[in-house]
């Protein structure tokens, strides 16, 4: 068994919840760095971006059962977002990693992946963000070594901006509500189904 591999195994023996992992990710610097570290180069360095966070928590999950599965948000300011996304009593939760609490994780409330991302349109817009479209991912299927990988994973982050995104229609009308309602107040107030 490699170093990373145990590493993982011995954190999800602590950390062996959805919940559990998030509340562990918040604890890392956030990394503004150029880089696509792998799950283990980001628990090295203990500082992540969103897709270095959802690394790093599907490498200790999938050891308690839970698949590498992302969603990906396509945004029209081009400042995409990654989350780890689970499936617990049929319903989706999700672990985030950002500056921005609203885009943390979600409780598993949510029917469909579509409902999931809906939970975060709101607190996605700012000056300049909206989420336009949405894809789920297993990320074994980006062909990278994204687990224990000693150089930056760029192959992950490739093939998520690559694959083909749904649509997410909107009503201009909302979003310019939301948008002003930023303006004046900033990032909205937590909801009870966040995590983070």
């Amino acid at each position: 068994m490699s170093p990373a591999s145990k590493l993982f195994k011995k954190l999800a023996q602590v950390y062996d919840t959805p919940i559990k992992v998030q509340k562990y990710l918040s604890t890392f610097k956030y990394n503004k760095k150029s880089t696509m570290r792998s799950a283990y180069q980001t628990w090295q360095h203990q500082e992540a971006h969103c897709m270095e966070g959802a690394f790093l928590a599907a490498a200790i999950l999938e050891c308690v059962g839970y698949p590498p599965l992302f969603v990906s948000f396509e945004s029209i300011d081009l400042l995409e977002h990654v989350i780890f996304v689970y499936k617990k009593n049929g319903y989706w939760g999700s672990i985030g990693f950002s500056r921005d609490q609203g885009l943390k994780g979600r409780k598993p409330i949510f029917k469909s992946i579509r409902a999931l991302t809906l939970s975060y349109y709101e607190p996605y817009v700012d000056k300049t963000g909206r989420i336009t479209a949405y894809q789920l991912a297993h990320l074994d299927d980006s062909q990278s070594n994204w687990r224990d990988s000693k150089r930056n994973v760029w192959k992950a982050e490739t093939y998520l901006l690559q694959l083909p995104h749904i649509k997410l229609r909107s009503s201009q009308k909302k979003f310019l509500k939301i948008k002003n309602r930023y303006l004046k107040q900033g990032p909205m107030p937590a909801k009870d189904y966040w995590v983070y």
